[in-house]
């Protein structure tokens, strides 16, 4: 099976952090539906030129957080059971990552946390309109 992952060595972002973030993303959005099979450790250090060790660290953290199951000698699998919670979780972890690398990016260019917060709340805005600060922000 062809690898859907890719990893940028320059990207300054830890290869297996990316590679966790790009199975919880494909979760999130349908990509890999619950039941559906990794490619194996070291067909994925094969296809990506990676070392299989980091393979297996993404995959022990991910069934960590209860997006993937492991079955020795069958493989991986994304998890059937809590699709739905783990599909949400997942989209919340790729936008928490988002968040604190645009929020790094900006310290790391001199921006205040005050103009920080009007930026995001200015994003907020220009993507949830209609939505206002008085509101429960969980919805």
């Amino acid at each position: 099976m062809p690898s859907v992952f890719t990893v940028d060595p320059h990207s300054g972002v830890p290869i297996y952090l990316q590679l966790i973030e790009q199975v919880k993303r494909s979760v999130a959005l349908g990509v890999l539906a619950p039941g559906e099979q990794l490619p194996t450790v070291k067909q994925l250090a094969t296809d990506l030129t990676i070392n299989p060790n980091t393979v297996a660290r993404v995959y022990r953290e991910l069934e960590r957080d209860g997006i993937i199951e492991t079955s020795p000698g069958r493989g991986s699998f994304i998890r059937a059971n809590g699709g739905i919670g783990n599909a949400t979780r997942a989209a919340e972890d790729v936008a928490a990552a988002a968040i604190d690398t645009a929020v790094r990016e900006a310290k790391s260019i001199g921006i205040t946390p005050s103009v920080a917060y009007d930026l995001f709340r200015r994003a907020i805005e220009r993507w949830y309109p209609g939505h206002h600060q008085t509101e429960d922000p969980k919805e």
